[in-house]
């Protein structure tokens, strides 16, 4: 009896052990989730973040970009006639 109490308050003691330093990893990490039906991190906007030409970056350029993750294009969109 004596050695299943032993075995009983070791677990818990573990328990608890596992528990904190559970806590503590995930105090350490950065939490990248975001809400639900959210994109989760999103970058800022802006020729800068897409490490391309500020010169080849145009108003439909940037639009597009702000506009993400839509689907939908901006409306000044006058696509392939």
């Amino acid at each position: 009896m004596k050695g299943l109490l032993k075995l009983a308050f070791l677990t818990g003691l573990g328990t608890v052990a596992w528990k904190s330093w559970k806590e503590r990893q995930a105090k350490a990490a950065p939490d990248d989730r975001a809400p639900v039906g959210s994109s989760g991190i999103v970058r800022d906007a802006g020729p800068e973040e897409q490490h391309i030409d500020a010169r080849d970056w145009d108003m439909v350029d940037e639009q597009v970009d702000e506009s993400f993750p839509a689907s939908d294009p901006p409306g000044n969109y006058r696509g392939v006639a």
